[in-house]
């Protein structure tokens, strides 16, 4: 298996050698960008595995390149951590709501980067060995051994965040949570901010889900849960 190749979107040049240096000798291939519209263009050239991407860069900054790269329909769902020199909540949560997969704030330990990059990548590569896990809900289906979501059979093309948000409705099916509960389980973020992060993550799995989108209720003045199509039938 090649090594897996990461595209860094970083316009410091020592913390780019530093970093290119560092990831290549865990395995992995690095190609650095100095600037958002570089980092675009080899997007737009080569497969990539994975995109580190800093918040402050010249031109274009993070979040907008973040912006872009979910936009585009042949590298939408490419995994992306997300540097940040400022390592505050909002930043953090502006990038998650923009469809990033994890953060790092600097200064960090290669050793830190380089395990974070590979539990994000091992979603996707996740063997056999382990018992199956399978979460059902009508005719969705949640594996979480082999990390991936199914509708009707088909796979569904979710961000990592978006799928975490799933199998957390998913495992308490019938029970209302709240946005705070379903922040604190999926981001880790401190409960105390309020933010509209999970109802855009909701909004985009809704529309992923098509007509099975309408199992997530919204719970007026709470959050959100999950019940299955069977029950509406119940209700009358």
């Amino acid at each position: 298996m090649p090594d897996p190749m990461l595209l860094v979107i970083e316009d410091d040049q020592n913390l780019a050698k530093l970093l290119e240096y560092n990831l290549e000798r865990a395995g992995f291939t690095c190609h650095i960008a100095g600037s958002g519209e570089i980092g675009i263009e080899q997007l737009s050239r080569k497969s990539f595995d994975l995109v580190l991407l800093d918040i402050m860069l010249p031109g274009i900054d993070g979040f907008e390149v973040c912006r872009k790269i979910r936009q585009h329909q042949l590298y939408k769902d490419i995994p992306i951590i997300m540097l940040t020199a400022k390592g505050e909540e909002i930043d953090r949560i502006l990038g998650f709501e923009l469809g990033i997969d994890d953060y790092v704030v600097k200064p960090f330990s290669p050793r830190e980067l380089t395990l974070r990059i590979r539990a994000i990548l091992k979603r996707d590569r996740r063997q056999g060995g382990k018992t199956q896990e399978v979460l059902k809900a009508g005719d969705l289906e949640v594996d979480l051994t082999r990390h991936i979501a199914t509708l009707e059979g088909k796979e569904l093309v979710l961000t990592l965040m978006e799928f975490k948000l799933l199998v957390a409705l998913i495992k308490r099916k019938g029970d209302a949570l709240s946005r705070e509960m379903l922040l604190s389980d999926v981001w880790d973020v401190d409960k105390s901010i309020n933010t509209r992060t999970i109802d855009t993550h909701i909004t985009r799995i809704r529309e992923k889900l098509g007509d099975t989108g309408q199992m997530i209720k919204t719970v007026r003045g709470l959050g959100y849960k999950l019940e299955e199509k069977e029950s509406e039938s119940h209700a009358g």
